[in-house]
């Protein structure tokens, strides 16, 4: 059966905006990153579904790339009041293990389905862990975002490349 923890609902989410929001998303590239995170058959996504999520995306990466945890609540308030619907429990008729959705029962757009269910993971992470739970990476030729959930200092790159790509670049600016 399908888990749907709230880790990988954000972990879902974050792939989904950096593949909304970098590079060119199609369709099936779109219903790739959904396929790959347990979402069942048939997925049909339209190119307007597509656009309507790359839409919803960038209200996820601003949360995302909040300052504070204060900042990134009140936006997900916002996105939470406008696309959220009343909290069910549902096991997808008993293909799944019960967990809660907050977007509509009716299966309605799909971008609605992502913000919904993004802000609810974001929410119930930032609430567990009382601080954002990723990032938008500090390098600044990338900003992809990122989620962080482990302990210790936040993370600033979205991976050791970046990271290694920034200290390089500062290395080479202090001794030239």
């Amino acid at each position: 059966m399908e888990v749907h923890s709230t880790k990988a609902m954000a972990a879902r989410a974050v792939a989904l905006c950096e593949t909304l929001l970098w590079g060119e998303p199609t369709p099936d590239a779109v219903a790739g990153v959904l396929r790959a995170h347990g979402e069942r058959e048939p997925l049909s996504l339209s190119p307007a579904d597509v656009r309507a999520m790359r839409s919803a995306a960038t209200g996820l990466v601003e949360v995302l790339g909040a300052e504070t945890p204060a900042k990134a609540a009140l936006l997900l308030n916002a996105i939470l009041a406008d696309a959220a619907h009343p909290p069910r429990l549902t096991d997808h008729g008993g293909a799944t293990t019960w967990h809660l959705h907050v977007d509509r029962a009716d299966d309605g757009p799909w971008a609605e389905w992502f913000l919904a269910s993004s802000a609810m993971a974001f929410a119930v992470l930032l609430a567990d862990h009382q601080r954002l739970p990723g990032g938008l990476c500090a390098s600044a030729s990338c900003g992809r975002p990122f989620l962080h959930l482990g302990g210790g200092s936040p993370r600033r790159y979205c991976t050791a490349r970046c990271a290694t790509r920034e200290r390089v670049a500062a290395h080479r600016a202090t001794h030239t």
